[in-house]
């Protein structure tokens, strides 16, 4: 377990209570979960209940993903600053972009990457991204060989439990390229997104897949980044399908060894 993974996990005592009336009292480790600021130019302007891990992927796919920013140069530095009360994730941006971020007005206050959090209006809630270009879908075998490596590949979720984790995987073949946890569905993908982003993987020849649901949120975060496919082993919401459609991402719920839902 590297550094990063050490992070992740706080061992704490425990008491078993079972049906033979013998308490078992001993150690384990469960995921941490901390507030995480993002910081603009010396502005908060999220905070994130997330796991304390890949915390550069996380800020660069979260800034991605809120169009913040349109590529990873556009932060020009970052520090981390750890407090006892949470982290904090600083970065520098330019004065144009700055300008337009507070244009937003958008403060965010929320519990494992919620997705809308502290918009103020419903026009806020309509984002801007053109179409992606119409690709045919993600095989069946090459989903099944992704899922196939999934559970084994999530670290956090294996030693603690209760991880969400967001994979991008090869069209061709279902290798598993690139794969973050997070407690968050959410902060997972842009985890995932910035890591992706940072060593300029070529996004046209992958899907995304994730433990969780399909919900509008992940899909835009999935569009946003310029990715055609997104497979999640969960059920899709209304609006995720329906804003699926709109922008030509192909969507596939319920991912399983023998058996895929796709919403048409």
């Amino acid at each position: 377990m590297d550094s990063n993974q050490q992070q992740a996990l706080v061992s704490i005592k425990r008491q078993i209570r079972t049906s033979a009336q013998t308490d078992i009292i001993d150690s384990d480790l469960v995921v941490a979960e901390q507030a995480i600021a993002l910081v603009y130019n010396g502005i908060s302007h999220a905070v994130m209940m997330a796991t304390p891990t890949d915390l550069l992927d996380f800020a660069l796919g979260f800034s991605l993903a809120e169009q913040i920013i349109t590529q990873p140069s556009d932060i020009l530095d970052h520090e981390i600053v750890i407090s006892e009360i949470g982290i904090e994730i600083q970065l520098s941006i330019s004065s144009r972009l700055f300008t337009a971020l507070k244009s937003k007005r958008r403060s965010l206050a929320g519990n494992s990457g919620c997705g809308l959090c502290g918009v103020e209006s419903l026009q806020q809630t309509v984002k801007q991204h053109l179409p992606l270009i119409q690709n045919d879908l993600v095989s069946f075998n090459t989903v099944k060989l992704a899922l196939a490596q999934f559970q084994q590949q999530q670290v956090l979720n294996n030693q603690a439990g209760g991880v969400h984790g967001a994979a991008f995987c090869s069209l061709s073949t279902g290798q598993i390229i690139c794969l973050r946890e997070d407690v968050g569905r959410h902060n997972a993908h842009d985890k995932l997104i910035g890591a992706l982003a940072q060593n300029n993987v070529e996004l046209n020849q992958g899907f995304i897949l994730v433990s969780s649901r399909a919900s509008y949120e992940m899909v835009d975060k999935t569009i946003a980044a310029g990715i055609n496919h997104l497979v999640t082993m969960s059920a899709a919401t209304s609006k995720a399908i329906t804003w699926a459609k709109q922008h030509h991402l192909n969507l596939i719920g319920f991912a399983r060894d023998n058996r895929q839902v796709i919403y048409v």
